[in-house]
């Protein structure tokens, strides 16, 4: 039986599809990561790896690899394994597309809500007892209803992002790198360069892929472009829109508000100063987090798992130039 390394505690209906055709070692926490040296020793024999964004999968751990066929990501992203050594060593790297495309909607657009009417800062302000009487722009917001979105990568999930804000009357922008003209005809969007779309918009949403060219694609200046009532919203991944500049644009009044599910540091520490903002929402990492999707995520890790490690070719390649399938 092929020998594989699971990097954290998955949904049951998964592990068990996982061993019926592998022989399975798991780090089964929920709530920790595994260690580095941990991982490396496990790999050291192990047929196949299925992991999580959490684990920093590169050159070095591979080199001590040398019996992997596949590296199984359970995300759609997977910047946190080099790719290009992987490929070099003929191994697999897959991921999970598609399946959380909605949940992430939902909570991009949870996002825009809670930032623009305040609604962390309101449940806070009747919770901790400062609500003695009702007053006319007491915690006033923004509206989203009518208001113009501007979404930044425009795949499934900006898609997804566009459907639901037809239902609130919302006027659609967006960037990417190629127009969507069936996309543009289906929710009426219109397409637009970067400066138009980040001053023009009441809401930004980035939900473009990480890489090298979109590392921080949000900064000083595109902040600057923006409407002092400008809400951004990151659901896409840390380190595209630059923190500092953030910070000091929502210090500033250089833009109302943000809400955040990714960071370019996970776990964000508590200390962290986006935290101590009232006009931030910020949220764990938790934009497929739904059992339906997770479960769906993992199913589908584990199929991609199974296929690799038994020389064939898996569902979601990432690398699909490897000639070993």
């Amino acid at each position: 039986m092929n020998k594989i390394y699971i990097t954290r505690k998955l949904p049951e209906a998964a592990l068990a599809k996982i061993k019926q055709h592998c022989d399975v070692s798991i780090w089964d926490e929920e709530d920790t990561a595994v260690p580095r040296e941990v991982l490396q020793e496990q790999l050291k024999d192990a047929d196949g790896l299925l992991c999580l964004l959490t684990e920093r999968i590169d050159e070095q751990l591979l080199e001590a690899a040398p019996n992997l066929k596949v590296i199984s990501n359970m995300a759609v992203g997977y910047n946190n394994i080099d790719v290009e050594a992987a490929t070099k060593r003929g191994i697999a790297v897959t991921n999970t597309p598609g399946v959380l495309t909605e949940t992430t909607a939902d909570l991009t657009f949870a996002l825009m809500l809670a930032t623009s009417r305040r609604l962390i800062e309101a449940s806070d302000y009747l919770r901790q007892g400062q609500w003695k009487t009702w007053s006319p722009m007491q915690l006033t917001g923004q509206d989203i209803y009518g208001a113009t979105l501007g979404i930044i990568g425009m795949g499934r999930i900006g898609e997804s992002v566009a459907k639901r804000a037809k239902g609130f009357d919302m006027e659609l922008l967006y960037y990417n790198r190629s127009r969507k003209l069936e996309a543009e005809k289906t929710y009426g969007m219109t397409y637009a360069d970067m400066d138009t779309l980040l001053s023009q918009s009441d809401f930004i949403v980035v939900l473009t892929p990480y890489s090298p060219e979109t590392v921080n694609l949000i900064d000083r200046e595109q902040f600057a472009r923006m409407k002092h009532t400008a809400v951004l919203i990151n659901t896409a991944r840390g380190g595209i829109v630059n923190e500092d500049a953030l910070y000091d644009a929502l210090t500033g009044g250089r833009i109302w508000a943000a809400g955040l599910d990714v960071f370019e540091t996970e776990p964000l520490q508590p200390s962290h100063r986006l935290l101590k903002l009232p006009n931030v929402v910020a949220m764990p990492h938790i934009g497929s987090a739904s059992i339906k999707t997770r479960t769906r995520m993992a199913m589908l890790a584990a199929e991609n798992l199974i296929l690799g490690v038994s020389g064939t070719r898996p569902l979601h390649l990432v690398n699909p130039e490897i000639n070993l399938f």
